[in-house]
């Protein structure tokens, strides 16, 4: 099961992932955030993944190439941070 809630504040959207990023749901996240109109950064908070799989990885990697920052509190959301070197926001 995946939960993204999608907040938009002044400078910066957050996208916050909750459950297991894999698969198609992972492609309908890229998807969701390939047709928005992000005009500023975009923050992906990781700290509430519990899995992820190729797929997934795949698509934070696009994230990061398209200039996403990433926030990760969680060992395994921070060993996933490492481990594809996502930036993590300050």
């Amino acid at each position: 099961m995946l939960r993204i809630q999608i907040k938009e504040r002044a400078n910066t959207v957050t996208v916050q992932v909750e459950g297991r990023f894999v698969g198609q749901f992972a492609e309908h996240a890229r998807t969701a955030v390939a047709d928005s109109k992000v005009s500023s950064g975009l923050l992906v908070d990781l700290s509430g993944m519990t899995f992820v799989d190729d797929t997934g990885e795949e698509v934070l990697s696009w994230l990061k190439r398209i200039g996403s920052k990433f926030t990760a509190e969680t060992a395994y959301s921070h060993d996933v941070c490492e481990r594809l070197h996502l930036p993590l926001a300050i």
